[in-house]
């Protein structure tokens, strides 16, 4: 079993634009724990403002955890999930 240093951090990546707050909240879960992606695939959408942004996979590989679940509010640079590459 690879160690916890092998996992990929699932973040928003690029904050949207226009918006003044540095939170956000996780509206909705695509993927379950468990589940294998493809790299580029939506994960999750979240809302910042006003604004709703779908997160992406940033490798392909298994959604090893979720950390912010749904309604869950994360600041610019959490983690919100765990990735384990393929």
């Amino acid at each position: 079993m690879s160690g916890e240093s092998d996992r990929v951090a699932v973040t928003l990546g690029e904050w949207p634009e226009d918006t003044d707050s540095d939170e956000g909240v996780v509206v909705n879960w695509f993927v379950r724990e468990g589940a294998t992606v493809d790299e580029g695939a939506d994960l999750c959408e979240v809302q910042v403002e006003k604004v709703s942004v779908d997160v992406h996979a940033p490798a392909a590989g298994t959604l090893d955890e979720i950390v912010c679940g749904e309604d869950d509010e994360f600041a610019r640079g959490d983690t919100l999930a765990w990735l384990e590459p393929n």
